[in-house]
């Protein structure tokens, strides 16, 4: 069960928003982190504090493909991205890198608190006291996210 206060964001957030390109070429993952949301959210580093779910609207992680864009998030205490939807290529790198996403439609606002359960395919915004279903992981994503990832994965193996 995964829960905490929102922070909520829109359609179409970009890779280049999440994680602007002129802070790539920094290689320390905790000083990259501090750029998080630097052209999108001047505040998100103070939210993700207290708030640790990210709810979004459709085509969340469009842009680029890099990495870093869930990386930073994870690094600044992100434990799930609740959205409409989300690009390909980023869902398949939160998978990677072990930070759980759902694609669900829910009435949730900023700062609301919701919970989720995984393994159920069950979201609930407690604030608004609604719940909505979400299509639960097959089993070998499940593990790939409870190893921290696809390496933490292969190294259990």
């Amino acid at each position: 069960m995964i829960k905490s206060k929102v922070i909520k964001y829109g359609d179409n957030v970009d890779t280049d928003v999440i994680i602007p390109a002129r802070y790539l070429n920094i290689t320390d993952k905790k000083e990259l982190s501090r750029y998080a949301m630097a052209d999108l959210d001047s505040g998100f580093l103070d939210k993700a504090k207290e708030r640790r779910i990210i709810c979004a609207g459709a085509n969340f992680g469009c842009g680029s493909s890099r990495e870093h864009a869930v990386t930073v998030l994870k690094e600044n205490g992100i434990i799930l991205i609740a959205a409409k939807s989300f690009s390909r290529i980023f869902y398949r790198n939160a998978i990677n890198l072990g930070l759980p996403i759902i694609e669900c439609d829910i009435d949730i606002c900023d700062c609301d608190e919701i919970s989720a359960d995984l393994k159920k395919g069950e979201i609930i915004n407690i604030t608004k006291s609604i719940k909505a279903g979400f299509s639960p992981y097959p089993e070998f994503i499940q593990k790939i996210i409870g190893c921290g990832g696809i390496l933490g994965f292969f190294k259990s193996l």
